[in-house]
């Protein structure tokens, strides 16, 4: 099934010139959602992995439910001061500045292979910086899966080029 007809796109958002990508009528659409986790389900039963790491907050949607048909502990990524156990984090820049993920110091161990996942690749600097996390904990990443990327912007070119394996549903070239 073509995913590309449930997703919204909504011009000059949040800036002009932005053609925003918008899942929220693909998550409200109960066939479209459906059809969106039985292809990331098909693709990512026959990868081996112990766990799925879900970067905030929309790759949490699309994480859980995929751990759970899957049968795979479910591990989160988040902004600074949200989990509530020790933490490590990992910093990245970004366009103007510097942001910050973190997740438990204890959410994997060494060795565990893992699968990260999120709604959308743009820049990837967040999914690389989950990656590296990931990494700093002693995981190794096998794969980073999205519903959408946006190849013109570099996310998935910047994830190859430093070695990284990624996975997508849907992309949008161009605008």
């Amino acid at each position: 099934m073509d995913l590309t007809q449930y997703i919204r796109t909504v011009p000059n958002w949040p800036k002009e010139g932005i053609m925003f990508r918008d899942i929220t009528t693909l998550l409200s659409n109960p066939e479209g959602f459906s059809a969106c986790m039985d292809q990331l389900v098909e693709h990512y039963k026959t990868v081996d992995f112990d766990k799925i790491v879900a970067i905030e907050s929309r790759g949490f949607l699309f994480g859980s439910v995929l751990a759970r048909e899957l049968g795979k502990s479910l591990v989160l990524i988040r902004k600074p001061g949200k989990l509530p156990a020790e933490t490590v984090s990992e910093e990245y820049e970004l366009e103007y500045g510097t942001d910050k993920i973190e997740m438990h110091k204890d959410a994997l161990e060494k060795g565990d292979k893992v699968v990260v996942i999120d709604d959308l690749l743009a820049t990837g600097g967040t999914s690389l910086a989950s990656i590296h996390l990931c990494e700093k904990v002693g995981g190794e990443v096998v794969e980073a899966g999205f519903v959408i990327d946006l190849p013109d912007i570099g996310g998935s070119k910047k994830l190859k080029t430093e070695g990284y394996k990624t996975f997508t549903l849907i992309e949008f070239e161009g605008d």
